[in-house]
């Protein structure tokens, strides 16, 4: 039998365009199976920025929002939004932070270093912000609104307008959740309420820094007036709302563990340029008498937590008032039998500023602190801080981290923290600094 040959050509034609529907699939996962699962088009991302976990937390809450109303949304740091995502994204919530004079959150680094840095087409996407920050601050929600400006800068549209928080102002969140469930099309949102102040009473107040060229700064401890003992992790914040100006609840690293049977706290007074004394700070350190029931809630603190890094050696790096979150973690660690702590700490000087001097002590007696670095800046003729006794045990830490060390940073964001990380930077160099901050391993509560 003879086969017409232009019928073998139709023939071949066919059977190619065959052969290249059935593997369009296969080469399009081969070309994309490096760059992970392409969001759906549908999908929405909330990415967020923390520094004491607010931001996170109002996050989590916008997420679990939009599942109710039926909207799939991704919940993402904002260091893990990468360009390539950001590019494809649609519809993105940004909820951010920003510490000391407008800059942005350590879990927002590698975006800033990042897409920000290099520039992404950004014509398709529309966005909302909500930029947490403090009007103490010259640079109100400044990185909120640096973010605010840079996706504008590269083409993304406004879903609606940027809304700031000025410490935690509730109405400035009722109308995020009011704008959420107009987008989401619906009007039964949860409450995103905070758990009400409980009072607690004052049971204890001692001066640590008498005769110190310092503001005094004081020991206190409250225990729970009418209910149990809650529970909370080394790390984790309290919330004081002072008579004074209980709206603008103030923040305090809780300096005990559960064990201890009470939250202990490191109160810094503070004096206004006209002498008078801070709301809270002169609430708590100088007018409240011994058992006066003190507006409290305990707040979980997940970026300053141990978690993950509770196995791992620590290198416990702070100054001031910042000796209250790294006494939490202290206690924990000690309380678990863990030893591989190194503790630098900075103050003015040993005679008045040693704070906790016994504790500390015993904890290196015992073990649980392997190192330690007191730095007393006013103790010798030309200033030390804590920073440059960082800087000259570069090879330390180095060996540190190479046993898998995670860094934790407590104390004055003016000064100490930024000296702190640029030592860090040049000890391991940015990018495994950044790295480190991404693995959680260099963790910050600074204010």
């Amino acid at each position: 039998m003879t086969i017409d040959s232009s019928r073998l050509v139709w023939l071949a034609v066919l059977l190619g365009a065959y052969a290249v529907v059935c593997l369009l699939p296969c080469l399009r996962w081969w070309r994309g199976r490096d760059a992970g699962p392409a969001p759906a088009p549908d999908d929405w991302i909330v990415a967020y920025a923390s520094q004491t976990g607010q931001a996170e937390q109002l996050a989590r809450h916008t997420a679990d929002s939009l599942a109710l109303a039926g909207v799939g949304a991704r919940l993402c740091e904002l260091g893990q939004l990468t360009a390539a995502r950001l590019a494809a994204a649609e519809r993105v919530l940004f909820i951010v932070s920003t510490y000391g004079e407008g800059d942005a959150p350590d879990q927002a680094a590698a975006f800033v270093a990042g897409p920000m840095a290099a520039g992404v087409p950004l014509a398709r996407l529309r966005y909302a912000l909500l930029a947490l920050g403090d009007r103490g601050y010259a640079e109100f929600c400044g990185f909120g609104r640096a973010l605010d400006a840079w996706l504008a800068g590269q083409g993304a549209a406004r879903l609606f307008d940027p809304i700031e928080v000025d410490r935690g102002q509730a109405a400035a969140i009722d109308s995020w959740r009011l704008q959420l469930s107009r987008l989401a099309g619906t009007s039964d949102a949860p409450d995103w309420s905070a758990p009400p102040f409980v009072p607690w009473r004052l049971c204890e107040r001692r001066l640590l820094n008498a005769g110190g060229v310092g503001a005094p700064l004081y020991h206190l401890e409250l225990e729970p007036v009418d209910a149990a003992l809650p529970d909370w992790r080394s790390g984790d914040l309290a919330q004081i709302a002072a008579p004074g100006d209980p709206d603008h609840p103030r923040e305090y690293s809780v300096a005990s563990i559960p064990a201890d049977g009470r939250v202990h706290l490191l109160v810094r007074l503070h004096r206004h340029a006209d002498g008078g004394v801070g709301a809270a700070s002169g609430w708590l350190a100088l007018e409240a008498p011994l058992g006066a029931p003190i507006a409290l809630r305990l707040r979980a603190h997940r970026r300053f937590r141990l978690e993950q890094n509770a196995g791992r050696p620590l290198i416990l790096i702070g100054n001031g008032s910042g000796m209250a979150g790294l006494r939490g973690h202290l206690r924990a660690r000690a309380a678990d039998g863990h030893g591989r702590n190194w503790l630098l700490f900075g103050e003015r000087h040993a005679a008045h500023d040693f704070h906790y001097r016994d504790e500390i002590e015993a904890w290196r007696e015992a073990g649980h602190v392997t190192r330690l670095d007191m730095v007393f800046s006013r103790d010798q003729p030309s200033r030390l801080y804590v920073q440059d006794r960082l800087a000259e045990e570069g090879e330390e830490v180095r060996r540190w981290l190479a046993r898998g060390a995670a860094i934790y940073v407590c104390g004055s964001v003016d000064g100490m923290a930024g000296g702190v990380d640029r030592a860090l930077e040049r000890i391991v160099g940015r990018a495994q600094l950044d790295a480190l901050a991404a693995q959680g391993r260099y963790r910050r509560d600074v204010y």
